[in-house]
């Protein structure tokens, strides 16, 4: 484990006044919300923890003698008496609570395009959230100062009251309401945060949403949430996706699917045509004697998977027109063109709910 003075590159006889500073330095190089590195989140991590230790004058001294700087180890007589016996026989003492708290998660909702899914898109997203406090850089002091001890509860945090009872007199502990139970005051608190260590700011930040998302898809950015309380850990950044519907194209997997509405001329003659793709013009042969429910496939032309590199296909479902309208001249040839195609008569075959139905069929049969 790395050794606290070393972490914060101070002496093992530094003063309480040049650890603060030590960590100030350090902590506006690394926090989250000045390098966002993975590298800097973790020595932020050990500097922040080195300052917890050195910072406390109790936890200090326990980590000097070599014991445990959470309170295990015997740093002395009083140790073992607490160890065993409890502080004044009411259990051993709890410790004062640490101003540094984690932050809170936070919660982004964004709305894409289905274009925006088949290879993925880059956002910047404006996010209301705490940030560091660049005053008083998470001590939650005006400049020159620090907290001092608790005189309610001399810097333990908690206080123990007598309750009686039916079993006669009990010892309890309590959290100090003096100092809620950090063991410190602050008398004369940051002017820009108000002792938080933190404030309320509208700040910036990117994303790389991958291709394939779909709605109800969250997206986790570690240590882009709210800044936590005295400059504590970022809490994490959640973003939530909605697709909207397009109008042309829908989904199904990684396939995109669409209808074609094709002439009855063409239909029967066969024709080559272009359609517009979600990222481009794509040729499409309709080969002659094609049928309402049809499904053409272009291969490589639907949505890139979230896990993988294969894009799904496009699969665009043919629907015949059949024309309403006709002059002499045309009904002429259709009549002519009936009687040489000796088309067969009207019979009843296989009952099906639809066009879309066929499709719909036609899709998930591939």
């Amino acid at each position: 484990m790395a050794d606290h003075y070393e972490v914060l590159g101070v002496s093992r006889d530094a003063s309480e006044e040049e650890i603060k500073k030590a960590y100030r330095r350090l902590a506006r190089q690394l926090h989250p919300d000045v390098n966002p590195s993975e590298e800097a989140a973790e020595r932020f991590k050990l500097v922040t923890h080195a300052y917890d230790v050195l910072s406390d004058a109790d936890a200090r001294r326990r980590y000097d003698m070599g014991g445990d700087e959470n309170g295990g180890g015997f740093g002395g007589f009083g140790d073992i008496f607490e160890t065993f016996f409890g502080a004044a026989g009411g259990g051993r003492s709890a410790r004062p609570r640490s101003r540094r708290e984690r932050g809170q998660d936070a919660l982004v909702r964004i709305t894409l395009d289905l274009g925006d899914v088949v290879f993925g898109v880059h956002r910047d997203i404006e996010v209301d959230t705490a940030v560091l406090c660049e005053t008083c850089q998470g001590s939650c002091c005006q400049e020159g100062t620090s907290p001092v001890t608790c005189d309610i509860c001399r810097g333990t945090g908690h206080v123990q009251q007598q309750v009686r009872g039916l079993l006669g007199t009990v010892l309890t502990t309590a959290p100090c309401g003096s100092c809620e139970g950090y063991g410190t005051t602050i008398p004369y608190p940051c002017a820009t945060c108000n002792g938080q260590g933190r404030v309320r700011s509208r700040r910036t930040v990117g994303l790389d949403i991958p291709a394939g998302v779909e709605t109800g898809l969250r997206l986790q950015l570690p240590g882009s949430g709210e800044v936590g309380r005295a400059g504590g850990p970022n809490g994490d950044l959640y973003i939530e996706v909605t697709v909207t519907p397009h109008p042309t194209f829908s989904r199904e997997g990684d396939d995109l699917l669409a209808t074609l509405e094709v002439a009855m001329t063409d239909a029967i003659l066969g024709t080559t045509t272009t359609i517009d793709g979600l990222d481009g013009p794509v040729d499409l042969e309709i080969r002659p004697g094609v049928q309402s429910g049809d499904v053409l496939t272009i291969k490589g032309r639907g949505i890139t998977p979230l896990r993988g590199s294969q894009r799904g296909d496009l699969r665009v479902g043919v629907q015949v027109l059949t024309p309403t309208k006709l002059d002499g001249k045309q009904r002429a040839l259709i009549e002519d063109f009936a009687k040489r195609a000796k088309a067969p008569s009207p019979r009843l075959s296989e009952f099906h709910q639809g066009l879309f139905s066929k499709l719909r069929d036609r899709f998930r049969n591939g």
